[in-house]
């Protein structure tokens, strides 16, 4: 396991400290993404290069776009080319396909002569491109276009599910996403409708992708979420929500917000101007202007002091104070600031 770095910010350039607050690469880059896998992008010179926890670049090319490093490989565009490099910066698949995934269960699904395949590790064809469309693997199936409609292929490139929507989307566990007309709805792993298409797409928002095994739906103008298990969970009845975290999920009612457990019921009141999602067992809420973290019991833990906020991860916060970034503890200790 590689350890957790967090990125920060002096003088304009991004750099990365480790959970105690410690600098572990300077800060030198104009543009830099998080770390994922062991590895994160920076922009040199309106190029991208794949950085390790280290801070060593894989300078043996740069390119224009470099995807998440999965199963060891990293989807990379030259140009207008796309091919794949390894956790050496060598081009394993040499950029000459036309569009690429991200590897999942072995397999890339990718784009040459307009039709989609998919790719081998070795760079092989284990399943010829002859689909109009196609997305990851996910339990031994993906999503597959035939003619107008779409389905989803086991591994030897046969519909194991056959086409009758108009998407589909990698299976989430037990479900998947599939569309039909302007809703969505999910299938289990045999095809069936478990919940006929009924939601509708909202735009700017990730449709159908679950978080704590509940994804967000939207009907008639409220929300609700799906579970995993292929159910309603909640009926669509709030004017806004958010994601679950830790088993508690935001929602607005009336201007206000607090939070529902995973069977709609009311599990902290609404009484916020604004609010994030649980995680490290504490959520980012907004109170007269200024933004703290509460507990699962909404209370405070840290007070509100922050003129932004976000979610903890691997025990630290990224939190704005007077335009000033500052990562915080679990216990409203200060880690490390901005100068």
């Amino acid at each position: 396991m590689h350890q957790p770095l967090f990125k920060i910010r002096q003088q304009g350039f991004f750099g990365f400290i480790n959970a105690t607050g410690e600098l572990v690469i300077e800060p030198q880059y104009l543009e830099a993404g998080e770390f994922y896998n062991g590895f994160a992008r920076v922009r040199l010179n309106d190029q991208w290069v794949p950085m390790d926890t280290l801070g060593r670049l894989l300078l043996k090319r740069m390119y224009r776009h470099v995807g998440p490093f999965e199963e060891g490989l990293a989807r990379v565009q030259v140009v207008q080319a796309w091919g794949f490099i390894d956790e050496r910066g060598n081009e394993v698949i040499p950029a000459r396909l036309e569009g690429a995934g991200n590897f999942s269960e072995g397999l890339a699904a990718v784009q040459i002569h307009g039709k989609t395949g998919y790719l081998n590790r070795q760079g092989q064809l284990a399943i010829k491109p002859r689909f109009p469309s196609g997305d990851a693997f996910r339990g031994g199936l993906a999503p597959a276009g035939q003619g107008e409609q779409s389905g989803y292929i086991d591994s030897s490139g046969q519909f194991a599910i056959a086409p009758a929507w108009d998407a589909c989307r990698p299976f989430e566990g037990p479900v998947a996403v599939v569309q039909r007309g302007k809703h969505w709805g999910l299938i289990d792993r045999q095809g069936r409708e478990v919940v006929p298409p009924q939601f509708e797409f909202v735009p700017h928002h990730v449709q159908g992708e679950f978080f704590d095994g509940m994804a967000l739906a939207f009907r008639d103008g409220k929300y609700g979420f799906v579970s995993q298990e292929g159910e309603i969970a909640v009926e669509p009845m709030f004017d806004l929500a958010g994601d679950y975290g830790e088993g508690l999920a935001l929602v607005e009612i009336n201007g206000a917000y607090g939070y529902i457990d995973k069977s709609g019921k009311l599990a902290i009141m609404p009484k916020f101007e604004d609010a994030g999602v649980f995680s490290d067992g504490l959520a980012q809420v907004r109170n007269n202007g200024r933004w703290g973290y509460i507990d699962t019991e909404g209370k405070f833990a840290i007070p509100p002091a922050f003129d932004s906020a976000t979610p903890f991860r691997d025990g630290l916060a990224l939190t704005v104070v007077q335009g000033r970034w500052q990562y915080i503890d679990r216990f409203g200790g200060v880690v490390w600031t901005e100068m």
